[in-house]
């Protein structure tokens, strides 16, 4: 399933999200910019590497740019390709507006970086010796999914199902979709092969979970938690 847009139109201009989503198709533009061997490198100096990150490993260093704890924050504007910054970008676009009109900008802004920085843990400590580059706004974008799952799980979300050579659209509950991004993820995790690259489906487990956990310390009172598939 593609999700495609929500039904649920935030009282605040979301703009904290829109300067995230610029923020990485920036340093995505100039991670492209640099070339494939000068991007590569860009990716081991500012992705999350958890053998240096843990003090196991260091850096050459000529890519010993900034220190290793910072790299937790500048991995999470970086992306490995197109369809990793689309994706990410579709779903901080549809699921960030109503999560940051919930709890006010500079809220938000904290709230994204610590699911970004749970995400991280849950992605790099199962394995603290491995040399595997992490980068890429996932983590903190499940935060936001976790947080909206709690929030406004009954907002209808149009979905895209790719049939064949025809993507079929269909309006489902937000709990719905969430949920199954969820289960999809976590069995997912369980079939990956650890100490190869791809998708950090740990990351995206911790980060959802970090969000669900937060939400209630970062929203304003005014609005209420619900559960995914209870009454409204």
């Amino acid at each position: 399933m593609i999700p495609l847009r929500d039904d649920n139109t935030p009282a605040r201009t979301p703009v904290v999200t829109r300067v995230l989503v610029v923020l990485c198709v920036l340093v995505f533009l100039w991670q492209m910019s640099l070339g494939p061997e000068a991007g590569q490198a860009a990716v081991y100096a500012l992705g999350v590497i958890p053998a240096v990150l843990f003090g196991r490993e260091a850096l050459p260093a000529e890519l010993a740019v900034v220190a290793p704890t910072l790299t937790i924050f500048t991995s999470m504007f970086m992306h490995g390709g197109f369809m990793h910054l689309l994706g990410n970008m579709l779903y901080l676009w549809i699921f960030g507006d109503n999560v940051e009109d919930s709890m006010g900008r500079v809220r938000f802004v904290v709230f994204y970086l610590l699911c970004g920085v749970a995400a991280v843990f849950a992605q790099a400590l199962p394995d603290p010796g491995s040399n595997i580059p992490m980068i890429g706004a996932s983590g903190a974008i499940s935060g936001v999914l976790g947080a909206y799952l709690l929030m406004y799980p009954h907002a209808r979300v149009l979905v895209g199902i790719p049939l064949g050579f025809v993507l079929q659209t269909v309006r489902m509950p937000a709990g719905i979709v969430l949920v199954l991004w969820f289960v999809l993820q976590f069995a997912s995790s369980l079939f990956a092969r650890g100490g190869e690259g791809g998708v950090a489906f740990g990351a995206h487990i911790g980060g959802f979970i970090a969000g669900m956990v937060l939400i209630p310390l970062f929203k304003r009172r005014d609005v209420p938690l619900r559960l995914p598939f209870g009454r409204r």
